[in-house]
């Protein structure tokens, strides 16, 4: 009999390992972007899924964090490093940002269900504040640039444009905005202050560019949870199916603690709670119970 508790996508599949940081540097305001090599994990990981994080051989802090897959990095034609980018303001992020190339880290993962592999003409992706970090490998599987997971999934066909809506507070902590462009992303693109692109809401640039598409398309989005709530309203409006990526803080990243919990509708209107680490972070913005 199958556990109630189990997902296909649990952490039976997830590796730990002591690597070596390979590279540590500054993108925007606070925010790195931290390179590793990790074979096991880099062949496995799909866009959206996350792993653990800790300083190797010390006890402060004890708890891992939780960053997403920023993208893999292939070498000698096959996935064999990871990029995660963090921002840094709490003491493990603020003390990660500090370690040079050389310091040890714990890993372990891939955690997490991740975007699912479903095709669309137009991929929507809408990120807040540091939200966009799983949305670089979400745009390069999508556009059919790179293979992601152990066997390698299919996106077909190939998205034909792929558009990121970003917001930040301003022009200073936009991070990536050119790795987004590399790869053909239209990157609009809002700040509180007015300091880059429209001033105002991210929602408000999603509006628009909802109004001017005419191909069927699909909003993935992360961010902090009202601006989700109110992407998801956006999209239940529009019809337009969409997935979320939750950033609640996880302490065991494997789902043993429960301290993780989401409301999610249980399809006889009511609704449970549900554990980010292993049947999130990713969920139908359709099941939320905000």
């Amino acid at each position: 009999m199958t556990s109630p508790l189990h997902a296909s996508y649990y952490a039976d599949r997830a590796v730990q390992q002591d690597v070596a940081i390979a590279e540590n540097v500054l993108l925007a305001r606070d925010t790195y972007r931290l390179r590793f090599e990790c074979p096991q994990i880099a062949r496995r990981v799909v866009p959206g899924q996350f792993l653990m994080l800790r300083l190797a051989g010390v006890n402060d802090p004890l708890i891992g964090r939780a960053l997403a897959l920023y993208d893999t990095v292939w070498i000698a034609g096959e996935p064999r490093g990871i990029d995660v980018v963090y921002l840094a303001k709490g003491k493990f992020t603020r003390r990660l940002a500090e370690c040079p190339p050389g310091a040890q880290l714990t890993v372990w993962g891939p955690l997490g269900n991740g975007f699912p592999a479903r095709a669309a003409e137009h991929l929507i992706m809408v990120a807040g504040g540091i939200g966009q970090t799983p949305f670089l490998a979400v745009a390069a599987e999508a556009l059919g640039l790179r293979p992601y997971g152990d066997p390698p999934r299919s996106m077909t066909p190939a998205a034909a444009k792929v558009t990121l809506c970003y917001g930040a507070r301003s022009s200073e902590y936009l991070a990536g905005v050119e790795d987004f462009q590399r790869l053909g992303v239209d990157v609009r693109i809002s700040t509180d202050d007015g300091s880059r692109g429209q001033r105002g809401l991210v929602t408000d640039v999603l509006n628009q560019v909802l109004a001017a598409n005419t191909a069927p398309c699909r909003i993935v989005t992360c961010g902090p949870e009202v601006m989700l709530e109110a992407v998801a309203k956006l999209a239940r409006s529009r019809h337009v199916p969409c997935e979320v990526s939750l950033e609640t803080p996880m302490a065991c990243g494997i789902g043993i603690c429960f301290s993780c919990v989401a409301k999610i509708k249980d399809g006889r209107g009511d609704w449970d709670y549900k554990r980010t680490c292993v049947e999130g972070p990713v969920f139908d913005a359709a099941e939320m119970a905000w």
